[in-house]
């Protein structure tokens, strides 16, 4: 497969074509909850290496419903109102799919946080995700 870095990179330029509100908050949420655990597993490499099952049981605590239902409650009151909408659309959706590990309630909050994430990123708002991560990292 003959694919070009460059092309794969300036994938969120492309993205940025079509405003990340047209999205449903669970395409939002799809698209944030990769981005999510890239930010996830980035942080726990960068406090050292480790053997891979370490970082992986560490970044599986963080990406967990139940610790992005806490950091829901953490940054809903610092959101804008835009970001509050979509966090509340991703808090209110309807998914197909029931929790493993968790209950609604958490599993609807994190996908609140995921659509929030997800809407960021195809924004182009790296800083303020980063932003968002780290009051939850600091709190968690």
């Amino acid at each position: 497969m003959n694919t070009n870095l460059n092309e794969v990179l300036n994938v969120t330029t492309k993205m940025n074509t079509h405003k990340a509100n047209t999205y449903s908050p669970l395409a939002l949420a799809y698209i944030g909850d990769g981005v999510y655990e890239l930010f996830i597993r980035t942080y726990v490499l960068s406090r050292g290496n480790m053997p891979v099952n370490k970082m992986h049981k560490a970044s599986r605590e963080l990406v967990r419903a139940t610790a992005q239902a806490k950091l829901y409650h953490l940054i809903e009151n610092m959101l804008t109102e835009e970001e509050l909408q979509v966090l509340k659309r991703g808090r209110n959706a309807k998914s197909i799919s029931a929790p493993k590990n968790a209950d609604i309630t958490e599993y609807r909050h994190a996908t609140g946080v995921e659509a929030l994430i997800g809407y960021l990123y195809l924004e182009g708002r790296i800083d303020r995700i980063n932003e968002i991560i780290e009051i939850g990292l600091n709190a968690l």
